[in-house]
């Protein structure tokens, strides 16, 4: 049996989203910045994709701007803030302790030009609250940056509390929304969001192409430079073929949302209870604010690099955490936020599934990771 159980890193791309791009390769190939007949067609067709983006996030399609991925759009908007914040006198940023790396590593850039980060600690089950954000603001904070969802646990954060409170304080509040997008209801006006962050790849969508949300009024700084495109605010062709697939499948996965959920809640609990089950193991985040489709464990005793190993052979992809620091020895930091040990996150395993997983799958997931932890503790 053949199980790929690593949607959180990349999903396959759906046949919808295969079939809206190939026009855009065969015949409206033209530059959406030429004047002539076909870079007006593709032009129409870029614009219409903002359109029904901006639908789908229940905002206006001025606030969309087409990008390279989560990353750049994750640079982009903390960047932006902080220069926004500079001009007004404040310095101060805060966020959390297990952001993805292209949010950290922002920061750690922002700080080494004289920025105050301030990361707050999350629980041991992967959750911040609204309240410790609003402890933390100050009145020279220029940006909370909090994710919608963890990439590594799945843990969901009380996005529209957070948004809330930054919006009572009139403090710019991003969320990478790169997890979240495609696997729960996100909408950037009753979630109280300034700016978001998305990646086509984790919904179905192509890779090298995704979406930042920035609300009206707020200047975006440049970070790429060239032409004029995005509103001047992103320079570079844009890659129409991934913008209409993304957009393709960011509305089916909307549309299918709820049909997504309901089938793939109970397959999720039932592998949780199943790992539950292997002695000296235990659930890494919050047993119920968290994505429906993504499980992380630890095994005491074990080294998650052999488990992959062992799983691989019995045909199962999955991965400890996030596909951005494969291959470190350094132990998560996500797990080290949440109060692991650096063994125990060592031994860290996550399973993250797609709306196809069938039970049949989970029973093999369980009885192939029972089996496999099983025998290194065995070695």
């Amino acid at each position: 049996m053949k199980i790929y159980a690593d949607n959180a890193a990349t999903t396959k791309m759906s046949e919808k989203a295969i079939e809206a791009m190939m026009p855009f390769w065969r015949d409206i190939y033209g530059n959406p910045s030429s004047p002539y007949e076909m870079g007006q067609k593709a032009k129409a067709a870029l614009e219409d994709a903002r359109r029904r983006a901006a639908a789908v996030l229940n905002c206006e399609a001025r606030e969309i701007y087409f990008t390279s991925g989560g990353s750049e759009a994750d640079n982009q908007a903390i960047i932006s803030a902080a220069r926004l914040g500079v001009k007004n006198g404040k310095k101060h940023i805060i966020s959390t302790t297990f952001e993805h790396h292209a949010v950290l590593h922002t920061l750690d850039k922002l700080k080494g030009e004289g920025f105050e980060i301030e990361l707050l600690d999350v629980h041991s089950n992967g959750v911040v609250t609204g309240d410790e954000v609003a402890n933390a603001i100050r009145e020279d904070t220029a940006l909370v940056t909090v994710m919608y969802a963890n990439n590594e646990i799945g843990t969901l954060q009380p996005i529209r509390e957070i948004g809330a409170v930054c919006r009572e304080k009139n403090v710019l509040f991003h969320t990478d929304a790169v997890q979240a997008i495609g696997h729960v209801s996100v909408d950037v006006d009753r979630d109280n969001i300034d700016m978001l962050s998305l990646s086509a790849h984790k919904f179905h969508g192509p890779k090298g192409v995704g979406i930042l949300y920035a609300r009206k009024g707020i200047n975006l700084f440049n970070i790429i430079e060239g032409g004029g495109q995005e509103r001047g605010k992103r320079a570079g062709t844009e890659n129409l073929p991934g913008i209409v697939g993304m957009v393709t499948a960011l509305e089916d996965a909307a549309k299918g949302i709820e049909e997504y959920r309901n089938k793939l809640l109970p397959l999720r609990d039932k592998l949780i209870a199943g790992l539950d089950r292997i002695p000296f193991s235990e659930l890494n985040g919050d047993r119920e604010k968290r994505l429906p489709g993504t499980v992380n464990f630890c095994f005491e005793g074990i080294e998650g690099e052999s488990l992959f190993v062992l799983l691989d052979g019995k045909g199962i992809s999955a991965s400890s955490g996030s596909a951005c620091t494969s291959g470190s020895l350094e132990p998560s930091h996500v797990l080290l936020a949440i109060g692991r040990t650096p063994q125990s996150a060592r031994g860290s395993l996550r399973l993250s599934l797609s709306d196809d997983v069938t039970e049949e799958e989970i029973d093999y997931l369980i009885l192939s990771v029972e089996e496999a932890v099983r025998q290194l503790r065995n070695v």
